[in-house]
């Protein structure tokens, strides 16, 4: 299943948004899918993203799911939020 995040904003950057993106994601996306599923996170449009919002949503998501690929990831906030998520915490996708 690939889930384009820019569905839920351009500047993805409060944890609340976060939060409720996954809720989204949980109840309508990822409804009655396999832990074993492939899932991509497609990041193309995506302007900003802040590490509050990401750590709402990523850490969720590599929770439930054993398969996560990220794709689309060259815009600068996205790399520096996926480091700095990867370096100070226990973030494995």
């Amino acid at each position: 299943m690939r889930i384009e995040i820019k569905k839920f904003g351009e500047l993805l950057l409060s944890p609340s948004d976060g939060q409720r993106a996954f809720l989204t994601m949980q109840s309508d996306l990822l409804k009655n899918i396999p832990s074993d599923e492939l899932i991509e996170l497609d990041f193309s449009g995506v302007k900003a993203l802040a590490p509050s919002w990401a750590k709402e949503v990523l850490f969720e998501i590599a929770e439930k799911f054993k398969n996560v690929k990220l794709l689309n990831t060259e815009n600068e906030t996205v790399q520096a939020t996926l480091k700095t998520l990867r370096e100070y915490s226990d973030l494995k996708i």
